[in-house]
């Protein structure tokens, strides 16, 4: 069992996901002979090294070594904790996870009651608007609809110390939730009191549209601080997160651009407008998780800003953060504001058509790039050029090898004159190839072959006899036997994923990944011969010890007669069953 959930329903939910296709609705593949490939999501590369086999269910970088089954993949693509990633593939085929109760010493921490009591906490905000006639006042003012108002389940957070923990908090382990939510804080002396207050409330969510964190909006500004967030808690890293995702993801199944704005109520007005494409960061300047974030959800990102200083600063920033994550078919851009305006001002008196010109015209972070860093520079000096150089190059050698990177050190060169000497990436630099057999012991031959095709297990008779080799592996070679034998019709990925949290489970994964050479009925030959030779070396191995001993003292009766039979035994032709 993994946590709460049954080794068997993974093994259902591998048996009806198939990795091609959860791989492929989140990075381009192109078939490849028996496989697929594809440039590595996972680091930056010009050559695909990146595989995906459908046959073990198992992809494969040769570049920088990832490798898993559709579960790993999502934990390391999507960011997601192993339980996360068994949700999310269920629900993609369908099947709900059975969570039973653990008795294990350190079972999986549970954050169940956590979701729930903010989910909670989100309904009762949006039970006490209607009460209020300043916050319906103030939503009528900025021009938001009931349908908007729901969708973003604004809610209203009223005066007074204890209006959370009243409704809420209503025995020890609901307080204690509280708190460990970030809704209850503490006073020096101790007593607990609701964190949000007199506040226009925006819930946070997560990928999965749960809530996991809160945005409170003061009604009047001298109330301060405008804008009030959760604290750091074990569901919310306000680094990681954006506001409105949730909502961009459900408006949108194909989403080819999203734009970045700086508050809560810009993102709501842009969304009314017919415009279901803006997130915001939450009170911190943009990260680069959050880029990442932004370019799995769409190649284009349009980062808007305010044309002060500020906004200017902000847009360096992001711009800093980006760098790193535009590999080919991502592109950036930077939309400047009016002084005075803000996207909610513009959308209201430009509407969506002259919002939507404005993002056509934003400019691209090439453009950006090169003006910020040149505009106090003397163009015309060779001093001047110099300094350009010198401004550049260390922030295009942090580009992702590829044509943008190229056409970056051209521009360089087109303005200064000096050329961008850059260390290009090593796997751009090699013609990656996929492994050959490598030599390994006989117990890791025979593992790998059962990696790659574990229905052959059926076919090996019990007792095992390899298993009086004294060697590495070889018990776990068995337990590999029993596994696969228990469950007939388990792919490579599932035989491998039986073995997740324990220390063999890196070991089998690289095995995996390694390419086992030969066809189907070759691999079985070579895999029985390999049992027979472990079946040889440890009669030879027992014989060898029973020699020893002879010499050393006297054998009993029963191992003169084995060391007999040993001596005079000839190890059968290594052949596989018929």
């Amino acid at each position: 069992m993994r946590g709460r959930i049954p080794d068997s329903f993974i093994d259902e939910l591998l048996a009806r996901v198939d990795i091609v296709d959860v791989i492929e609705r989140r990075v381009p593949l192109k078939k490849a002979g028996r496989e697929w490939t594809a440039c590595c999501p996972f680091h930056n590369e010009r050559s695909p090294s990146f595989y995906v086999s459908p046959a073990k269910q198992f992809f494969h970088c040769f570049g920088c070594g990832a490798h898993g089954s559709a579960i790993k993949f999502l934990m390391d693509y999507e960011r997601l904790e192993f339980p996360d990633a068994i949700d999310e593939l269920a629900q993609a085929v369908g099947l709900k996870v059975p969570y039973e109760n653990s008795r294990d010493n350190a079972p999986r921490e549970d954050k169940t009651d956590l979701y729930a009591v903010l989910d909670a906490a989100a309904r009762w905000y949006e039970g006490e608007l209607p009460k209020s006639a300043d916050a319906k006042a103030y939503c009528a003012k900025r021009g938001l609809d009931a349908e908007t108002i729901a969708r973003f389940r604004i809610g209203w957070a009223p005066a007074g110390y204890d209006g959370v923990i009243r409704s809420l908090g209503t025995n020890e382990r609901r307080m204690q939730l509280l708190t460990e939510a970030g809704m209850v804080a503490s006073s020096e002396r101790g007593s607990k009191y609701d964190r949000f207050r007199e506040r226009l409330m925006f819930p946070i969510m997560d990928r999965r549209g749960r809530v996991i964190a809160f945005g409170g909006r003061v009604l009047q500004s001298e109330q301060g601080p405008k804008y009030l967030n959760s604290p750091e808690t074990p569901l919310f890293h306000k680094g990681r997160e954006l506001f409105a995702l949730w909502q961009v993801k459900q408006a949108n199944s194909n989403l080819a651009r999203i734009v970045v704005v700086e508050g809560y109520m810009d993102v709501i007005a842009l969304h009314q407008a017919g415009l279901p494409i803006a997130v915001a960061t939450l009170g911190t300047a943009t990260t680069p998780d959050h880029t990442e974030v932004l370019f799995r959800a769409a190649p284009d990102v349009v980062f808007c800003f305010d044309g002060d200083r500020a906004g200017r600063a902000a847009a360096w920033k992001a711009l800093e953060s980006a760098l790193p994550r535009l590999r080919d078919g991502r592109q950036a851009y930077f939309l400047f504001l009016p002084d005075g305006e803000d996207p909610d001002s513009l959308v209201r008196k430009e509407g969506k058509e002259g919002f939507e010109k404005r993002l056509r015209e934003a400019t691209p972070l090439s453009e950006y790039f090169f003006g910020e860093l040149s505009h106090d520079v003397d163009m015309t000096s060779l001093d001047g050029r110099a300094r350009l150089a010198e401004r550049v190059r260390p922030l295009i050698a942090r580009l992702p090898d590829g044509a943008f990177r190229d056409l970056m050190a051209q521009e360089l060169e087109k303005r200064s004159g000096a050329r961008a000497v850059l260390e290009q990436d090593s796997n751009a630099r090699r013609t990656v190839q996929r492994p050959v057999a490598v030599q390994r012991s006989l117990v890791r031959s025979a593992i790998a072959l059962l990696l790659a095709q574990p229905g052959i297990a059926d076919q090996v008779d019990k007792p095992y006899a390899f298993l009086r080799l004294d060697k590495p592996g070889v018990e776990l070679l068995a337990e590999l036997l029993d596994t696969a034998r228990a469950r007939p019709g388990i792919n490579p990925a599932m035989l491998v994923e039986h073995f997740s949290g324990r220390p063999e489970y890196a070991s089998l994964q690289k095995l995996m990944a390694a390419t086992v050479v030969g066809e189907p009925e070759i691999q079985r030959t070579e895999f029985f011969d390999a049992l027979v030779k472990m079946e040889q070396q440890a009669i030879t191995q027992r014989r060898d010890a029973l020699v020893a001993k002879n010499r050393e003292s006297a054998l009993t009766d029963a191992e003169k007669a084995e060391l007999r039979e040993l001596l005079a035994a000839r190890a059968p032709a290594p052949t596989a069953p018929t």
